[in-house]
């Protein structure tokens, strides 16, 4: 399917030399197609009479994060209006996050959206799965002219584009509460935390989140960079955190996490909660919710400095944009024509629409000149500080979120220094990650007291089809997901998706979490069972007319033994054992001697596998 796809966006590249007419008399700027592909017809058919080779109506499906999907359908209706070529653009819109896009894409590329939001680390890993269509000459010329270049460097390969810049304002900087912090205390991290603590609110900063933690490490000068093969697999992570500046961050942010005023969230709406923030670390997707709040009292800052054996350190940032990518067509008209919408949406006009409904900051310079705002100002500010966000191994979040709750639990500078060990050995095993373990389920979630940390193993029996090793306790509200290479990058929730929403038990058990996934990956259907093939117990034996041929399933009951499904006429003398995984490696029935039945009777059979007692037990 990759290959496919890949060499008929390289195809289209060739193919496409349509004339596509100018709209409002301005130079097109699209990919450059050109007569119709062998075989159909030079327009659309459906066209209108104005010799528009592109005129007609498409049919097509944009993916877009939820709170953008009003502005979406707006622009795009505004196109089919404005535009004089006779095109109709008939858009099923769907809210799939700009986070979420880039892994859905992959999984299943002829799935996707035509048109996709995404954000700018994903860039390699779609164009090498051949989800992005290569924008032409004249496209790509009109891009690195009216475009941030830091958002035009986000989608290139080579010298080569593949997205059109519609952001560039992904990162993180300060919101605080005017009426609660002096303008004269903003650059120091230790003053912000006095002033909050004094009026009893919090300094809110999601450090235990490796985009966020991130901030203490960049500001001692450390750097964390991800190399990638063809097959856009990490080989190698230049990472220094684990050294003598990386201490030092560890020093820092201790001390953040040890103040009362600490709050680790980067919500906006904690301005607003029953103990109220006075300050919250947060993005320019957040100013309308906090404008709300705080009203003439919202302030915006670059984010301050902290302080270590009387040395500061401004604290850092992750920054990137908003991309939107489109995807490889059959049909080079239709290509072009969402070549057409793509540039459209990204224009200076539909830009600062966006600004004005959602406050994104634009990629479009000219649009970015007139969008004016103290977050905007805020994070231009910020971005001086800042590390363009690369393409970022998924398995790293999770090892990079741990590093705040081990410096938080750390007593002395050892225990700092073991964070930081902690750390980089789990950076080691993400390159150092064995295939079959790389391509094996685990289940994560807030589960038998984890909190989204721990992931729990998993086998597969038959092909496909994935149990926990062991049995979970689990509660009724308790949530999960099943994953991938202990990475984000596949996942799998309740709607049996890719990146669907965290299962909820409903009833407390002991239970072995099940997951049948397809072979494009694209579906991963979860349940909750009583035993498992491969893992589970079963009886065998000479009983019910079997002669140690054939295995009698058992299910796992809420106090975490096991009981036999049916129950047995038994006769006396009649004898049988427990086994695991439908195999003698582990097997047991008087000990580890066959289980005889001393009285005749129909009965249960029960093991306990903590205690490895076999049981009888009346119908």
């Amino acid at each position: 399917m990759k290959k496919s796809l890949k060499l008929i966006s390289l195809l289209l590249t060739l193919v496409m030399v349509l004339s596509l007419g100018a709209c409002g008399g301005q130079k097109d700027p699209t990919t450059g197609s050109s007569a119709a592909p062998q075989g159909s017809t030079a327009a659309p058919q459906g066209s209108t009479s104005s010799g528009s080779q592109l005129a007609g109506t498409y049919d097509i499906k944009v993916w877009c994060p939820e709170n953008a999907v009003s502005w979406t359908k707006e622009q795009i209706d505004s196109f089919n209006k404005s535009n004089t070529d006779g095109i109709v653009i008939n858009a099923t819109v769907e809210a799939v996050g700009e986070g979420d896009a880039a892994t859905s894409m992959i999984t299943d590329v002829e799935a996707g959206g035509d048109l996709f939001f995404f954000a700018q680390d994903q860039t390699a890993r779609l164009i090498e799965a051949g989800a992005l269509a290569k924008l032409g000459k004249a496209a790509a010329a009109n891009v690195l002219e009216n475009n941030e270049e830091t958002s035009v460097i986000a989608v290139k390969s080579g010298d080569e584009l593949y997205a059109y810049p519609l952001t560039s304002d992904n990162g993180f900087f300060m919101y605080y509460d005017k009426s609660v912090i002096p303008e004269a205390d903003l650059g120091s991290m230790e003053k912000l935390l006095e002033d909050c603590e004094k009026a009893g609110k919090y300094f809110s900063f999601d450090v235990k989140n490796g985009w966020y933690v991130a901030s203490f490490f960049f500001a001692t000068g450390c750097s964390s960079e991800w190399e990638y093969d063809d097959n856009g697999k990490a080989i190698a992570c230049r990472d220094n955190w684990n050294s003598a500046n990386g201490l030092i961050a560890a020093k820092g942010l201790k001390a953040f996490v040890s103040s009362k005023a600490y709050n680790n969230s980067s919500s906006g709406a904690d301005f607003a909660a029953a103990t109220p923030s006075a300050i919250v670390v947060t993005g320019t997707w957040d100013y309308n919710t906090i404008k709300d709040i705080l009203g003439d009292n919202l302030g915006a800052a670059e984010l301050p400095s902290f302080t270590v054996d009387g040395k500061s350190y401004h604290l850092g940032s992750y920054t990137g944009c908003k991309l939107l990518g489109v995807k490889p067509q059959t049909d080079a008209v239709k290509q072009a024509v969402l070549h057409r919408l793509a540039q459209f949406l990204t224009n200076e006009e539909c830009e600062t629409k966006l600004f004005e409904q959602l406050g994104w900051g634009p990629a479009n310079l000219a649009a970015r000149e007139k969008a004016s705002s103290p977050a905007l100002t805020a994070f231009d500010a910020q971005k001086k500080y800042g590390t363009p966000q690369g393409q970022i191994s998924g398995g790293w979040w999770d090892i990079a979120k741990a590093i705040a709750t081990n410096v938080e639990n750390a007593t002395d500078e050892k225990g700092l220094q073991d964070a930081l060990d902690i750390y980089k050995e789990a950076l080691a095993g993400i390159i150092d990650m064995p295939e079959d373990e790389a391509t094996a389920m685990t289940v994560i979630g807030a589960i038998a007291g984890t909190n989204w940390d721990t992931d729990f193993e998993m086998t597969q029996k038959p092909e496909g089809t994935w149990y926990t090793t062991e049995p979970i306790e689990l509660k009724k509200g308790d949530e999960f997901k099943v994953r991938m290479g202990k990475s984000w990058d596949v996942n799998f929730g309740a709607d049996n998706k890719v990146n669907g929403p965290n299962v909820v038990v409903e009833e407390d058990g002991w239970y072995f979490i099940k997951v049948v996934v397809n072979a494009g990956l694209t579906e991963g259907v979860i349940s909750l069972e009583k035993n498992s093939p491969s893992t589970g117990w079963t009886v065998i034996g000479a009983i019910a007319g079997a002669n140690w041929d054939k295995d009698f399933d058992m299910e796992l009951q809420a106090d975490g033994t096991y009981k036999s499904v049916d129950a047995f006429d038994l006769e006396a003398g009649a004898e049988f054992k427990v086994r695991q995984g439908q195999n003698w490696d582990n097997s047991w029935g008087n000990g580890t001697d066959n289980f005889k039945v001393e009285t005749a009777g129909k009965f249960y059979v029960v093991f306990n596998p903590t205690t490895t007692e076999v049981s009888l037990s009346a119908e």
